[in-house]
């Protein structure tokens, strides 16, 4: 069984800078796609940034693009995302699953998801 645990989160002004990250247990690390989601309150979890296993990107958000990275660490079991230039609408609660494509859209593979990290901007 894969277990997430998403850290790096904070409260922090808008314009700012924070990097979240997520450390993987279980599974084969190099061969799964890997993804953030956040949820905002209110709203329904949402992919943010995915990254394939070979490294390709790609940012599910417009909103995000040119603002948010994500990259990981086979090395480590580890994923990140860099977010910049922070918007008060990029508060939410952000998770990492392992993902996987089903006719051309990622989805989460596990069920069971971390208890991820809270991301707070304010204005």
């Amino acid at each position: 069984q894969v277990q997430l645990v998403e850290s790096g989160g904070g409260l922090v002004q808008a314009g700012g800078s924070l990097r979240l990250s997520c450390a993987v247990s279980g599974g084969i690390f190099r061969f799964n796609a890997m993804g953030w989601y956040r949820q905002a309150p209110g709203n329904q979890r949402e992919l943010v940034a995915a990254i394939s296993s070979g490294g390709s990107t790609e940012y599910a958000d417009s909103a995000v693009k040119g603002r948010f990275t994500i990259s990981r660490t086979n090395a480590k079991n580890m994923v990140y995302l860099q977010m910049n230039s922070l918007r008060p609408e990029d508060t939410a609660v952000y998770y990492c699953n392992v993902i996987r494509k089903y006719y051309s859209s990622w989805s989460p593979v596990y069920d069971s998801w971390g208890p991820g990290t809270q991301v707070t901007v304010s204005s």
